[in-house]
């Protein structure tokens, strides 16, 4: 009885530790089935961990974790707008430009903490009756529903899809292919900054300085491991969720001999799947064809 509760325990956290990576890949699914690349889900996630916290100790009451969900999707729609504007508008190259949305995060997320609460390091911490027990977990994977049928019935879902693939055909079929990479883009911060706070408010019960610590590219393998699907990312997502999960419960585990492994050498575990995917399935999986090229209309 105790392995099997042992095993249940086990899933019960690769569901939970899974969950900012399933948000934060959906928003990579969104901006790149729409043809750009957003390399800037880091610091979209950082910026909705920390604006997350504030909403939630605005309010008081067991609404509290809500808005800072709310607050955390608002900023990271702020955040996109930002990316957007430089990657359609100004046709910046979108690695460059991703790079500098993440920088900026890094700095900007310490910034105002320290004007709101004193501190760079961290945010007050939130009570438990402020924080998310297991409602993200459920909004995670029905918004995995939700997108898969977004992409396969309605118009919406597949001008995103043509515009990453063949934008062409899609301006001669009358519809503005940056105007729909802007709603791609939009809601993929949304997403990401949904993603920032269920590790804030759900995983932990404050913010902290960088916090995120890579999850934003591990989505980023995720989708490549998924080929830019729904399901088969959320189910990669899964996969680094289970290494982060394991590499909780080694740590001070003795295996060989009288010491334990040095917490180092196990915190790298969910790090070293991202190699291996990246290694294993970047040449198997075929991006979408105009990813990356800005759209110019002749």
């Amino acid at each position: 009885m105790s392995l099997l509760l042992q095993i249940l325990q086990l899933l019960e956290s690769t569901l939970r530790v899974s969950t900012p990576l399933v948000f934060a890949a959906l928003a990579g699914l969104m901006c790149e089935r729409a043809g750009v690349v957003n390399i800037a889900l880091e610091g979209m996630m950082l910026i909705g961990a920390f604006f997350g916290v504030v909403g939630a100790l605005v309010i008081h009451s067991s609404f509290s974790p809500w808005f800072g969900f709310l607050t955390a999707a608002m900023a990271g729609v702020a955040l996109a707008s930002i990316y957007a504007f430089f990657v359609i508008r100004l046709r910046s190259n979108q690695i460059v430009a991703g790079t500098a949305i993440n920088l900026m995060a890094a700095g900007a997320a310490p910034f105002f903490c320290k004007i709101l609460y004193g501190s760079t390091g961290a945010t007050p911490a939130i009570e438990l009756s402020g924080r998310f027990q297991s409602a993200p977990i459920w909004v995670a994977w029905s918004l995995v529903v939700i997108i898969f049928l977004f992409f396969k019935y309605t118009p919406a879902g597949l001008w995103i899809r043509f515009a990453g693939e063949h934008p062409d055909a899609l301006d001669s079929a009358g519809v503005r292919v940056n105007r729909v990479r802007w709603m791609a883009i939009l809601t993929s911060g949304l997403l990401a900054g949904l993603g920032g706070a269920s590790l804030s408010l759900f995983l932990s019960s404050s913010f902290s300085r960088n916090m995120t610590a890579g999850r934003g590219f591990m989505a980023l393998a995720a989708l490549i491991f998924g080929k830019w699907k729904p399901f088969p990312t959320a189910v990669a997502c899964l996969l680094f969720g289970f290494a982060d999960a394991i590499q909780i419960r080694l740590q001070g585990v003795v295996i060989f001999g009288t010491e334990p492994i040095p917490v180092q050498f196990i915190q790298i575990l969910p790090y070293i799947a991202t190699v291996l995917v990246l290694a294993g399935f970047v040449g198997q999986s075929r991006a979408p064809k105009a990813i990356g090229v800005p759209f110019c209309k002749e």
